[in-house]
């Protein structure tokens, strides 16, 4: 007797290899919907259907269909992408997705608002550059991060390879893709194999990471997969490989809880492939096919065990683990303004506000970003916190790069430490998951704790901050020291306690509050903070010396308490 499943996996089953009849739901011009089974086969190809929320009651009284729209995100290991390859992103946004675009969480580029109707033609812009978007969503492994590292230029260029590798060795290798989208070909048909994945893939989505200390920008243990590169001298000698973080949870499930990846051990360059794809098979016979709240890699490493779990990999990539090395990592923020490489190029990290770029009246980040990609020489590096390196710039250029940033607003120097250190997720109006609002929000929120920052004398000080519109996590609140996860229109829960270099989980301190109770709470502590903390302290730890939070000892039984 068969082990039951649930619909989506169903779903994935009867797809052929992801095609489902995603040519048939585009063909159709009564809606501007596809079929609820395309809307999941969608995600494998890059994009997601939503629906315009603030439109829907407006719709609804005029008895049409919600407004329907889709969000693509792009395929891009470690966000490195040339001068070319961003102004055709820039213009498709333009064109195509509502005159904007946005940097994510996970060092790509997403579109907002396409309609059915342009979607591939968005595809095949982006693919006229040599960008894709397969495995940009879906139960699959998404897009590969990478510590961009503009100062050690060689070390950078060689873990950014490996990046690379583990992207596309774990790319899906179904043709549907290329028969929907670029080929023209007739849909259906033909031998699929995927050696990796299987005829259903993965239970859930899978993220991998690449981290180069001292720097943690990419959240490393929030990652179902981690690589943490560990150089000698500058040369890259190997990783250590963690498995099982994650995110994601929801209000109320207290089966659900967010997760830091555990450390597996270390292995050298050669082995990296081989103990990926044992990690990515491992998930993908062992986790949950019924229950999708529990199918990520961190559930399955809780039921297995950590030493089970790590048994069956080393099995499956036929090596094993040697002790982890040590490792120290000093912020999970960006370095924002003008560094110079060890190769004597310069690099200019921008400020993206929510990663979140579109022009209006005396704010032309797009219109910056595409001046400056007509004379650059370099390529352009998205960061995991939604900024954008202007990398790899020669002397003679710098001033000139340095002129358009500054004239377009896109210098960091025009902001505190606060808001440089905050990221968030767009929830409201597109996402169908928000709670409440974030990317909306989050200029005002900052405005209101930067005034209480200086009411206490802490203006200059850094502190890790994070809004999502619902606890899924895309924004990664988990490991901030001080975040907002939206609960309900205008409420948020009240996250406090992370380390700010993404090795610690914060701690829920106060639920379902509205912006007046937020900011009550938030002057307190910042209050005793100034007061009481050490020299060089940081927010997180002091909240965590003080005993205001206490610190996280088991996810499972702390998240929800």
């Amino acid at each position: 007797m068969s082990a039951p499943l649930h619909e989506n996996e169903r779903i994935k089953a009867r797809s052929n290899y992801l095609r489902g009849t995603l040519a048939e739901s585009l063909a159709d011009a009564l809606t501007g919907a596809i079929s609820p089974d395309d809307t999941q086969i969608s995600k494998f190809h890059g994009f997601y259907q939503q629906d315009h929320r603030d439109r829907r009651q407006e719709r609804r009284e005029q008895y049409l269909e919600p407004y329907f729209g889709f969000m693509l995100r792009a395929r891009l290991p470690g966000g490195v992408c040339t001068p070319a390859q961003w102004l055709a992103i820039d213009g498709i946004g333009r064109e195509l997705a509502g005159g904007s675009l946005r940097l994510t969480t996970r060092q790509s580029f997403q579109y907002h608002g396409i309609l059915k109707r342009d979607i591939t033609s968005v595809i095949r812009g982006i693919n006229r550059v040599m960008i894709d978007s397969i495995g940009g969503c879906g139960d699959v492994n998404r897009n590969v991060l990478c510590n961009p590292n503009p100062v050690e230029s060689a070390l950078h260029r060689e873990v950014y390879e490996w990046a690379k590798r583990i992207s596309e060795h774990l790319l899906p290798q179904t043709r549907a893709y290329h028969e929907i989208w670029l080929d023209g070909e007739q849909v259906g048909g033909g031998e699929d194999v995927e050696p990796i994945y299987g005829p259903t893939y993965l239970p859930r989505k899978f993220k991998t990471a690449v981290a180069v200390p001292p720097h943690n920008d990419v959240d490393v243990y929030a990652n179902d997969l981690g690589f943490v590169a560990i150089a000698d001298g500058g040369r890259l000698i190997g990783f250590n490989v963690s498995a099982g973080g994650g995110m994601g949870a929801t209000h109320g499930d207290t089966a659900t809880f967010p997760r830091l990846a555990d450390v597996l051990g270390f292995v050298e360059p050669d082995q990296t492939l081989a103990v990926t794809e044992a990690v990515v098979t491992t998930q993908r016979d062992f986790g949950d096919r019924l229950n999708r709240s529990q199918a990520r890699l961190k559930y399955t490493i809780e039921r297995m065990g950590l030493e089970t779990f790590r048994a069956e990999v080393e099995r499956r990539a036929g090596i094993r683990f040697a002790p982890a090395r040590v490792v120290r990592f000093t912020d999970q923020g960006d370095r924002y303004g003008w560094v110079k490489g060890q190769d004597d190029l310069w690099h200019l990290t921008l400020y993206i506000e929510s990663g979140r770029l579109i022009d209006g009246p005396g704010h032309s980040p797009m219109a910056g970003l595409r001046e400056i990609a007509r004379i650059h020489q370099g390529d352009f590096r998205i960061t995991p916190n939604q900024n954008l390196i202007v990398a790899r710039v020669p002397e003679a250029r710098k001033a000139q790069i340095d002129t358009l940033a500054r004239e377009h607003g896109l210098l960091a120097e025009r902001h505190s430490p606060l808001r440089l250190n905050g990221i968030s997720c767009v929830a409201l109006p597109t996402c169908p998951l928000a709670m409440a609002e974030a990317e909306r929000y989050y200029p005002d929120f900052l405005a209101q704790v930067e005034r209480l920052t200086e009411k206490h004398g802490i203006a200059d000080q850094e502190i890790v901050t994070r809004i999502t519109g619902c606890p899924n996590g895309c924004a990664r609140p988990y490991l901030a020291e001080l975040a907002l996860v939206g609960k309900g229109p205008g409420r948020y829960n009240l996250m406090l306690g992370g380390d700010g270099i993404g090795t610690r989980l914060n701690r829920l301190y106060r639920e379902n509050l509205d912006e007046t109770a937020i900011l009550a709470e938030i002057d307190t502590l910042l209050g005793r903070y100034a007061e009481g903390r050490n020299p060089g302290e940081r927010f997180g730890d002091y909240l965590i010396r003080d005993g205001i939070v206490r610190p996280v000892v088991n996810p499972a039984e702390d998240f929800h308490a």
